[in-house]
């Protein structure tokens, strides 16, 4: 899927994803063959290395799902790096005010939107092979993802809401319901009535909301809210979930094939 394909997309009808710790592009490849529109390949609690990421990233391009790299800090060097291996969109924790905010959307867009740094020979720019006026006005078609997950996030949202170049601002529930003093709870009125609260910012300035699920449930709840960019659990636990589910149903055939 191309960028601009994804952002029609997002804005008409919502995306769905995964977040992903994995190290092989199978996995990868089978989450584009299930329908998903994006993966977002974590190296903030992942254990993925920048070496093996651009070979996700390759599956992901190959599959036709849109890559997205949650990088570990809101640093230059993190967002840079993981654009220049071909991520097709950056994914911020913790971003908390205004400056935080700018500095991920000036990390990840030339000028005159940004100052990411200027190499055109890497794998974005397909090692030189690409013009390089051609690489820039495409790097700024960038996916910019940044994650509201506590308090002071939600409460400086309207001064983060200002900063252009955001295209999704990201409802981390775990981390929200930890702020909010219910940990985990991510159901809980008080967190409940935050993620409504950032809904409401978000879409008074025109910018879609995302959020993270533990199931289709609550994914199709956010969905009616008016949330767009639906992070449905992470690889490694829908896995283990189907696994438990078929161990479960054999455990009730004995060996003689009848059942208990």
């Amino acid at each position: 899927m191309e960028i601009k394909q994804f952002k029609q997309k997002l804005s008409q009808y919502g995306v769905c994803g995964l977040f992903m710790k994995t190290c092989d592009g199978a996995f990868v490849e089978a989450a584009a063959g299930g329908g998903m529109d994006f993966c977002i390949l974590d190296t903030e609690h992942g254990p993925v290395s920048y070496e093996n990421m651009q070979n996700l990233i390759r599956a992901a391009e190959c599959a036709g799902i849109l890559p997205i790299v949650r990088v570990a800090e809101n640093t230059e060097e993190y967002i840079g790096k993981a654009l220049d291996i071909g991520a097709a969109g950056i994914q911020v924790p913790q971003v908390c005010d205004e400056k935080s905010a700018r500095d991920a959307v000036t990390f990840a867009k030339f000028s005159p939107q940004g100052q990411r740094g200027v190499c055109r020979f890497v794998r974005a720019a397909n090692y030189s092979a690409l013009d390089k006026f051609e690489y820039f006005r495409q790097a700024n078609e960038t996916i910019v993802i940044l994650q509201i997950e506590g308090e002071e996030g939600v409460r400086n949202l309207p001064e983060i809401l200002q900063v252009p170049g955001i295209d999704v601002i990201f409802v981390g529930p775990y981390d929200l319901s930890q702020s909010l003093g219910v940990t985990g709870q991510v159901t809980h009125p008080l967190v409940v009535e935050k993620i409504k609260e950032i809904i409401c910012l978000a879409q008074e300035r025109g910018i879609t909301v995302g959020t993270f699920v533990d199931s289709v449930k609550e994914g199709l709840r956010w969905k009616q809210e008016g949330v767009k960019y639906i992070a449905h659990s992470v690889d490694v636990g829908i896995f283990y979930e189907a696994c438990r589910d078929v161990a479960n149903g054999l455990s009730c055939v004995c060996t003689n094939g009848s059942l208990v």
